[in-house]
């Protein structure tokens, strides 16, 4: 099967899950019989892709759930339907994609269930893809789904849903990255650019240029030996110059509608770092100004600490050091920004000490590297 029919069977997924469930089907079971017409599909197609695609895996997923229930107590009513099947053909034409997403990111769903049900029944993700990217074994990421399908089984689409949570549960793809053989930031612009289509809000708007400005600079942001490389120190030549016009686009559309979002606010601090020809140039003081506002919305420490390093880059490492000064030292990856502020200041002692405390706790592999290796070159300047 090609890539391209891979896309379009990913794309196809939501909306004849929709199908199932408006003809009567409870919502994991539609979501069972889909992934087997998927499963046919990526035999069949092989051969030759359907004239009509969606209207061949409406049929084929309404024949896989006929099959699954013919033994059941309600055998004759479903036999009915048999009678009544439509012909391959174009399908109903109602689109349930949003209400699938609000049905996938359902508040009663914890995080990471919300994340593999979205990315399976919205993003036509096998389990298998699922489970590489997140790397557990699959029987670990089929027990989490079937939880979230028993979870939401009495979930109605009619009922509103919550496009905030819907979006934190694409954030949280979206920062998974890339692992196994799935593109997880790749596939979260996907979904994104599909609930902007449909939600038309500011925020998600916000959230997708967000996105296709952080993607942008994707390339140049490990080295071939995976170390990390910093944004100032990183090729800014090696950018994706069409994600960052296309991003900031995007964001001055949703800004002109003056209803400021989180989203938004990041997607303004990350368009200014795009927006700098070399690090030097990098308008520090404006971005100052938009954490303001993002901790204003959000009143979140990490914002605050985020802010500190800017503060320091924007006035100098003292004025840094002091609004550091009102931040949590617990936090993850507070070492780390006292560690660069230090430095700063030219108190390489203090510094070398802090990159040493921050790679300890390091989340992951390469931001341990990349910090260990800063302990070591600050060392080193403190030795010579």
């Amino acid at each position: 099967m090609t890539g391209a029919d891979e896309l379009l069977l990913r794309e196809l997924t939501p909306a004849v899950i929709g199908v199932l469930v408006r003809r009567g089907v409870d919502f994991a079971t539609a979501e069972d019989a889909v992934q087997e017409a998927l499963l046919q599909a990526a035999l069949s197609w092989p051969d030759g892709r359907p004239a009509d695609p969606r209207g061949w895996l409406v049929t084929v997923a309404w024949r896989k759930f006929l099959d699954a229930h013919r033994s059941e107590v309600s055998r004759r009513a479903r036999e009915q339907r048999v009678e009544d099947e439509p012909p391959p053909g174009p399908a109903e034409t109602v689109d349930d994609t949003l209400a699938l997403f609000f049905l996938c990111a359902h508040p009663s769903l914890t995080p990471a269930s919300a994340v593999a049900l979205t990315l399976r029944a919205v993003g036509g993700l096998t389990t298998r893809q699922i489970a590489a990217a997140y790397l557990v074994p699959e029987a670990t990421m089929a027990q989490r789904i079937s939880r979230a399908k028993r979870t939401v089984a009495d979930v109605r689409f009619d009922r509103p849903g919550d496009p905030a949570t819907v979006r934190r549960v694409l954030y949280l793809v979206f920062n998974e990255g890339y692992t196994g053989d799935v593109d997880l930031a790749a596939e979260a612009i996907r979904l994104t650019r599909e609930l902007a289509g449909r939600a038309r809000d500011e925020e998600t708007a916000g959230l997708l240029a967000l996105m296709l400005l952080h993607h942008a600079r994707r390339p140049a942001r490990t080295r071939g030996d995976g170390i990390l490389v910093p944004l100032p120190e990183q090729d800014r030549s090696r950018w994706d110059t069409a994600l960052i016009a296309e991003g900031v686009g995007i964001l001055q559309a949703a800004l002109a509608r003056d209803r400021l979002g989180e989203f938004q606010a990041q997607a303004a601090i990350a368009a200014l770092h795009a927006d700098a020809p070399r690090a030097e140039e990098t308008d520090w003081p404006q971005i100052v100004g938009w954490y303001d506002e993002l901790l204003r919305i959000t009143g979140s420490p990490v914002v605050a600490l985020n802010r500190a390093v800017a503060v320091g880059e924007a006035d100098g490492a003292a004025a840094g050091l002091a609004a550091l000064s009102d931040v949590d030292p617990g936090l993850p990856r507070y070492a780390a920004a006292s560690a660069h502020l230090h430095e700063k200041a030219g108190d390489l002692a203090a510094a070398a000490r802090l990159y040493a405390d921050a790679a300890r706790s390091a989340p992951t592999v390469p931001e341990r590297r990349h910090l260990t290796g800063q302990a070591a070159r600050v060392g080193q300047a403190l030795r010579t």
